[in-house]
């Protein structure tokens, strides 16, 4: 959640650059981030995003490397899904798990060599994940874990015309990038990766470059771009972003009390791999079947659900569940949100009633996710 704060706060390499461009700076996740652009504006950024690009600062994201003869392992034994699928320049999603099988974060693994891999974690969970990478891990074997965040800056180019306006800066043929894979070469003159992922539903491109690399490889970006409607974007669009995609926010949608099944994101269980931390929790739970779900809900009544809000439903008084997000969205235009309601409101189509601030509001269970591209 983002909030202000008077306490000191890192800043990405692109600090001043967003300074200089008026954006409005906050704190997120003990950094001071944009989470807008006083010349565009939260609905400006998102809707550019959806029919152009946008361009995103997302260097305060962690980085953990492992490496070692037995770093597949060690990988292996931390997260949910099955990195033994990946190929070299393959990534996918998957969790970092508690024995519970619940969430110590949500994370992208990128397999960077056949004994190498390259985890991106969220900016307030880097100390606490790589303290709990050590430890698991250090019964694996060869394996060594090397928190490397000060040496990667991360800008995120996303929408329709991201590939128009990063190939011009590449020598990447980045048609040949499918969806989570990822290749190395040179943006703007820099070294850089160039993974085609992202948070907001779009096609696009996440670019690793070093520290000093950033801001002209930013500036590059943006020049060229501008012809086409690029604009800079902060994390107040990002975030209404990913809720049209439906892409969950550890600490509001997923946490250390929340498992994998519940979430919705069973998909990324390596149910057939060796035994994971929470491999055991997670098939008891999926053996006994759930008792909660996380589910979207649109408003049927003027209101918006916030993060925190009580959720009714069956007539009864007693709330059954929380909002986990939830706004009014500028592409979509509906008040949207995602909350955990018992398994046996989840049905899309289900009335639920939302606790705004002591006013009982109508909303039903939406079908995931409320915005998916063409």
């Amino acid at each position: 959640m983002i909030q202000t704060t008077d306490v000191e706060l890192k800043r990405t390499p692109l600090n001043a650059r967003h300074r200089a461009l008026g954006a409005r700076m906050v704190e997120f996740g003990g950094w001071e981030m944009p989470v807008e652009y006083s010349d565009s504006g939260l609905s400006v950024e998102h809707g550019a995003v959806r029919t152009a690009a946008g361009l995103f600062d997302v260097s305060h994201m962690g980085e953990i490397e492992i490496a070692g003869t037995d770093a597949l392992a060690a990988v292996q034994k931390i997260s949910c899904n099955d990195a033994s699928a990946l190929e070299v320049e393959q990534a996918q999603y998957s969790g970092l798990m508690t024995p519970e099988g619940t969430f110590v974060d949500d994370l992208l693994v990128y397999r960077l060599a056949d004994a190498h891999f390259l985890l991106v974690i969220n900016a307030s969970n880097i100390a606490k994940d790589y303290a709990w990478i050590k430890q698991e891990i250090g019964s694996v074997g060869d394996a060594v874990a090397v928190n490397s965040s000060s040496r990667y800056a991360l800008l995120a180019l996303q929408g329709p015309r991201a590939l128009e306006i990063l190939q011009p800066l590449t020598g990447i043929e980045l048609d040949s990038i499918r969806y989570y894979w990822f290749a190395t070469g040179e943006v703007g003159n820099a070294r850089a990766t160039i993974s085609r992922t992202g948070y907001t539903g779009e096609d696009g491109f996440e670019i690793f470059v070093s520290p000093q690399s950033a801001e002209a490889v930013w500036k590059a970006v943006m020049q060229e771009g501008a012809a086409v409607g690029l604009v800079p974007g902060g994390l107040g669009a990002r975030d209404t972003l990913r809720l049209e995609a439906a892409m969950r926010l550890y600490g509001n949608d997923i946490d250390d009390t929340t498992t994998v099944l519940e979430a919705g994101l069973g998909w990324t269980i390596g149910w057939d791999k060796a035994d994971f931390t929470g491999k055991a929790a997670l098939a008891n739970q999926k053996s006994a079947g759930l008792t909660r779900k996380l589910v979207g809900f649109e408003m049927m009544e003027r209101g918006i659900g916030r993060h925190g809000y009580d959720v009714y439903g069956g007539g009864g008084d007693e709330p059954v569940g929380k909002v986990t997000s939830g706004t009014m969205t500028p592409y979509v235009k509906k008040a949207i949100g995602m909350a955990y309601v018992p398994v046996e409101l989840s049905k899309p189509g289900t009335e639920i009633v939302i606790d705004i601030r002591g006013r009982r509001v109508a909303a039903r269970v939406a079908k995931l996710p409320f915005y998916k591209r063409g």
